[in-house]
């Protein structure tokens, strides 16, 4: 039996939905079932506003083909074939001609064409692939190697949660003001709260990092429920500022993403007395997003200022802590702490430097 499609219209462009009644996420208490259909109504919406955040930037696309349910799982690689979703780095063939490309090079030196959203069809072609959440660099075509976005990533450890993130998201707003920076916070669409700073560019990747680092460290010491501990056992019941989402090749779900979570989530934008207003994130969803953007784009003024790093590179530079640790994924970087977990560390096996000292010759980067 042949499957059947619909097509919508979107922009000057039309984009063929196969199979528009497949059920995308379950339902809960809180929404009905929601279709493929649905998930791609909600992109061509939203998508004119989506793209003053996420156009020409290059995008990876974290797919679901056969829609998203409780116990299913993301793939943790290329070579793990038993997740039901997986991040797409690198265009699929057989697109439109109206979906373009951006080439970034990863931490490996290798490249990639990564999706470039220039019209809202692209948006809507990748939801018709089963994209649910878009993870944007923090670039634009065509510097992709300057970044102009900091993302201050607020995620809540185990024993706390959204309304912890949102308390400290208002601390971090009064320093950013305080710094003579603008932020724009959004939720990530599950318990954390994320903060952009549009910046000049002429940075790299490692300046933005360090400046997340030196904001985390400020922000712990005004709040002490916040912290940049990378070892999840020195991290406690508090936020950590996930500072390392600023390295070249790392994403956060993008702005207006659905999630991947029970009930359609939205990683949604909102104006900071917004934010003060919401007490479950849950409640900005696929079905009630619309509704909220309709009443105009909390993040209008995102692009009418960049800023530069030079305050919070002050604060890297002045605050006592030095380099934090990169991810595992990443080779050893210069004067990066040892990779291994504290209370797993004998103090006698390791040099200064945080090499070991029964090292092979050869080197390579440590694992945790």
């Amino acid at each position: 039996m042949a499957s059947s499609s619909t097509t919508l219209e979107v922009g000057e462009h039309e984009v063929r939905v196969s199979s528009p009644e497949r059920v995308v996420y379950a339902a809960t208490d809180r929404t009905p079932e929601i279709t493929k259909l649905q998930v791609c109504e909600y992109v061509a919406t939203v998508a004119p506003t989506w793209l003053r955040s996420i156009g020409d930037r290059p995008t990876a696309m974290e797919r679901w083909p056969d829609g998203w349910r409780e116990g299913m799982r993301l793939a943790t690689g290329p070579r793990d074939k038993d997740g039901d979703g997986f991040y797409q780095k690198r265009l699929p063939r057989g697109a439109p001609e109206f979906v373009q490309t951006a080439q970034v090079t990863f931490p490996s030196g290798r490249t990639a064409d990564l999706l470039r959203p220039t019209v809202p069809a692209s948006l809507v072609w990748a939801a018709q692939m089963g994209t649910l959440t878009f993870h944007p660099w923090p670039v634009r075509v065509p510097d992709v190697d300057s970044p102009d976005e900091l993302r201050l990533d607020l995620d809540p450890q185990p024993g706390t949660g959204f309304a912890d993130a949102r308390r400290v998201a208002a601390v971090a707003r009064e320093l950013l003001e305080e710094l003579g920076l603008r932020g724009y916070p959004k939720t990530s669409g599950n318990r954390g709260v994320h903060v952009y700073v549009r910046l000049a560019r002429g940075r790299t990747f490692e300046d933005v990092r360090h400046a997340a680092i030196g904001f985390g460290r400020e922000l712990a010491r005004r709040d002490a429920g916040v912290t940049t501990a990378w070892w999840k056992e020195e991290r406690g019941e508090r936020v950590f500022v996930d500072y390392n989402q600023n390295n070249r090749d790392r994403t956060i779900a993008g702005a207006w993403s659905p999630r991947a979570r029970p009930g359609a989530p939205v990683s949604t934008p909102l104006t900071w007395e917004q934010l003060a207003d919401v007490d479950d994130p849950a409640e900005l969803n696929l079905l009630t997003v619309p509704e909220r953007l309709a009443d105009g784009d909390p993040w209008a003024g995102m692009d009418d200022v960049e800023h530069d790093l030079d305050p919070l590179l002050h604060l890297w530079e002045t605050l006592p802590g030095g380099e934090l640790n990169f991810p595992p994924d990443y080779p050893k970087m210069p004067g990066e702490p040892p990779r291994v977990q504290p209370s797993k560390k004998v103090a006698a096996h390791w040099d200064a430097a945080g090499n070991r000292r029964d090292a092979l010759p050869r080197g390579g980067p440590d694992t945790p």
